[in-house]
Parts: structure tokens; sequence; C-alpha cells
């Protein structure tokens, strides 16, 4: 029989959100927290820490992102476990991690500091362990998940115009998008539909607000029902009034 002794349980998250670089574009940021203790003392690193025994897994994710960075994101998924031998270089350790995708006035909840910082996804330093490769991986699933699922509402409000839809899209998959085959795309696919509104106070023709059709939940909890897993499928339309761990 292996022996378990020494083997460490931790939970990392990956949050991503929408923010502007340098030329004002929209692209895929998140916040690391710098580590003050060894091992990488002083690296960058995703948000997270040891899971207590008396907390399940997700509780412990909330817990450490509210800690660290202040935030509560509505939509939080378990995205992978990572387990590598050599991974940590004082222990055997083994991370469950999950990804938050949050809305713009979410990501202005994040308490930044000398400690904690938002870095564009694409470009970023060398990080602690292996959390480059986590984050590689966690924006290939977001990308992935794109091309077929509506995730892209886990960046926006209840409502949305098409050229913000598009701008979700547009950032994400790195490719600017032609509007009118877009539009066009959106409006058949039967996911959305018009709220009958208008944006207001423009100059110009004012454009329509969308919203996507029936509940969307943007995590599939499939046998893991409401009642053992109650924050899992998060309709994403109503505010979250959990306290996440940072």
């Amino acid at each position: 029989m292996t022996s378990t002794a020494g083997l460490g349980l931790a939970v990392s998250t990956v949050i991503f959100a929408l923010r502007n670089d340098e030329r004002g574009a929209p692209s895929v940021w998140l916040p690391l927290v710098r580590r003050i203790r060894d091992p990488h003392l002083g690296r960058w690193a995703l948000p997270g820490g040891a899971v207590r025994v008396e907390e399940s897994l997700e509780n412990a994710a909330r817990r450490n992102l509210a800690e660290t960075t202040s935030l509560g994101p509505a939509y939080l998924e378990q995205l992978y476990a990572f387990g590598d031998v050599d991974r940590s270089p004082d222990q055997r350790l083994v991370s469950i991690v999950y990804w938050a995708l949050v809305r713009p006035d979410e990501a202005e909840q994040v308490t930044l500091g000398e400690n904690v910082r938002w870095f564009a996804a694409d470009a970023l330093p060398e990080l602690a362990f292996d959390h480059n490769l986590i984050v590689d991986y966690a924006l290939w699933r977001l990308r992935t998940k794109m091309e077929y699922s509506r995730i892209a509402h886990a960046f926006l409000g209840s409502r949305f115009t098409l050229a913000e839809l598009r701008e979700v899209y547009e950032a994400v998959l790195q490719k600017p998008l032609d509007p009118a085959n877009f539009r066009r795309q959106m409006l058949s696919s039967g996911a959305i539909e018009p709220t009958g509104e208008v944006v207001t106070g423009g100059r110009h023709r004012p454009p329509e607000l969308y919203r996507y059709v029936g509940d969307v939940q943007l995590v599939d909890a499939g046998p893991l029902t409401a009642a053992a897993q109650p924050s899992v499928a998060t309709d994403l339309g109503a505010a979250s009034t959990a306290k996440v761990p940072a």
C-alpha cells in the first residue's frame, strides 16, 4: 500500500476578466498574488491555499479568494486537478484548481496592492509552481468553450448589445470578427433574443439590448443536484451573495 504521509491538498483559482490593454482594446486578464513565504518567495502566483479538514473544496476556494482578493464571483467551477510529483519543492502537493469568470462590476471588487495585481493572461511572468501551465490550460478551456457554449454570458450583465457580445468573443478568441456575420450567426443560433429595450443617451441610433434565452446555467452539475452542491450551478442573471476566498 502506498503511503500518503506528507501529502498536501490545496486549491487555486484562475480568475478571468476582460480589461483594456495599453491600446484600449479589451483582452483577458487575471489577478495574481505575490508569495510572501518560501517556496518561491516574491514570485507571483494564483490565489489559493490549503484546504481545511472541515470545509469542502469549493468552500476552500471561496474562502481563499475572499482572503486574498476580496472577490466573490458568481461563476466558479472546478477546472482540473494538478498533482505532478515534483510540482512543489518542499512537499508532495495536489492542487484542485477552480476558475472564475467575472463581469466588470465583479472585477472592481478585487483589492489591489503591492501583493495583488492584474496581469494580461497572454503576457505573464514566470509564476510560482506550475501556475503558468495552469493558466495556459484554463485559457485553452475558455477558448474552446466559447465555440459551443454560452460561457460569454459570464463576462456580461443580464442585458447586452451585440457589439458588447462580439467584444467578448474577440477578446477571448484574440481575433476580429465581422460584425455583420457575427450578428447573423448569433440571431440565427436561437441563443439570444431582443429585450425590446435600447441603450439610451447616445447621439446616434440607439443599439438594441439582447439577453440569452432561458435560464443560463453555465456550470452543468449533472447528477450533483442543487441540494448537494448549492453553489455549483449559479444563475448569472442574479448577483452572488457568497463571500469568496481570495
